[in-house]
């Protein structure tokens, strides 16, 4: 099988990630809800993931690493928390949420669910790999007034690296708070929070770049400012009616999952280990052949910056005279594994100009080998071939 799909999940993972899941359902309890040793085991791990978090990510404190169960719960949980402690429904024109044009529905429909309440969401429309156009955008838009900004670190349809550390500098120069997605680029691309002063969240999956299991994620708080989401038990102060006011308990609530976090310490020690870089040359090797191999097919239409400028190993394409979905299909069942549709992320698409056609993604990992790249551009050549 040729595994192309991994901006959606990594399902190649290194061997210690298993083990380590295997491992925490043998050996964990609940974590500080006891002082036997499957407690301790499980309380141990938390710590463990929370420390090579802090240093994959540069947090100057294990504290402000949140576990969730995904991306969404943690974008979810920053969106909410930013408009009630920012009271942004208050506060007219000067309360808007500025979003990218290349955000996903984890970003965009929470923010549209709170649309009723008077939250004004501005989605600031920009070519691809254009990053100067959209900044030159977003300062217009801030200057028009601003509450909050959200925007994704790289687009999950194109690879668009979008640049989040001058974001980052309009935003602190103007007080607004900043929300990053970094759901596709965690794990591939350094994220240094002392370089992102404006950030006060950054949301993260682990079953993606961060080579963890399925049902894990990571919410980065920037700063104390954080309104509890959920409440419920946290195996402290018992005795109050009210969540705890600390990190990362105040965002806690009820038994997270061990086995899974487990897995995903080993995946950020792998990270650790490798390096960003070389995980992202190596993604870009193997986009780059396929690219090579595309060029020879008139009929596809290829979406990548010059030189991988501004993007990761993430490729789309359409087709002319050809259906995105139909290809997909047709390499499926020959064994390969890509996705075609609008992956979540229609505001994307209508940037491109790909709402009405969807593109096809495909998305190496750091386990991707080149004989992968070479069976899906023999499986395409085919297919145009026959359609």
């Amino acid at each position: 099988m040729a595994y192309l799909d991994n901006a959606a999940t990594t399902m190649r993972k290194p061997i210690a990630v298993r083990r380590a899941v295997k491992k925490a359902f043998r050996k964990c309890g609940s974590p500080g809800r006891g002082g036997h040793h499957p407690s301790e085991n499980a309380s141990e791990i938390l710590f463990s993931c929370r420390m090579l978090a802090s240093e994959l990510f540069h947090v100057d404190s294990p504290s402000r690493i949140v576990f969730t169960s995904n991306a969404t719960h943690a974008l979810n949980i920053a969106i909410n928390s930013i408009i009630k402690t920012e009271r942004l429904a208050e506060r007219g024109k000067d309360g808007r949420v500025l979003i990218s044009g290349y955000e996903h529905n984890s970003v965009l429909r929470p923010l549209m669910a709170r649309k009723s309440e008077g939250i004004e969401t501005v989605p600031v429309m920009a070519p691809l790999f254009e990053p100067e156009v959209f900044l030159h955008k977003l300062e217009q838009e801030m200057d028009r007034g601003a509450g909050a900004v959200v925007c994704t670190h790289v687009s999950n349809v194109f690879g668009y690296i979008l640049p989040i550390e001058r974001i980052s500098e309009m935003c602190h120069r103007r007080g607004i708070p900043l929300i990053i997605d970094a759901s596709q680029s965690a794990g591939c691309l350094d994220i240094d929070m002392r370089n992102l002063k404006a950030a006060r969240f950054v949301c993260m999956p682990g079953h993606k770049g961060l080579l963890g299991p399925q049902g894990t994620g990571i919410l980065i708080c920037g700063s104390d400012e954080a309104a509890a989401f959920m409440a419920g038990g946290t195996g402290a102060d018992s005795l109050s009616p009210e969540m705890p006011d600390y990190l990362p308990e105040r965002l806690e609530a009820g038994t997270p999952n061990v086995p899974g976090i487990a897995g995903l310490a080993e995946g950020i020690r792998y990270i650790l280990k490798r390096g960003t870089g070389d995980i992202l040359e190596h993604e870009r090797s193997i986009t780059g052949k396929i690219i090579e191999g595309l060029d020879m097919m008139p009929r596809v239409i290829k979406y990548h910056g010059r030189r991988f400028f501004c993007q990761t190993g993430v490729l789309s394409v359409s087709f002319r005279n050809g259906d995105c979905e139909e290809a997909a299909q047709f390499l499926a069942g020959k064994g390969i594994c890509v996705r075609a549709g609008m992956h979540c992320a229609p505001l994307a698409h209508k940037c491109v100009g790909t709402l009405a056609t969807g593109t096809l993604r495909i998305s190496p990992s750091p386990f991707t080998k080149p004989w992968e790249a070479e069976r899906i551009l023999k499986a395409l050549r085919e297919w145009l071939r026959e359609n």
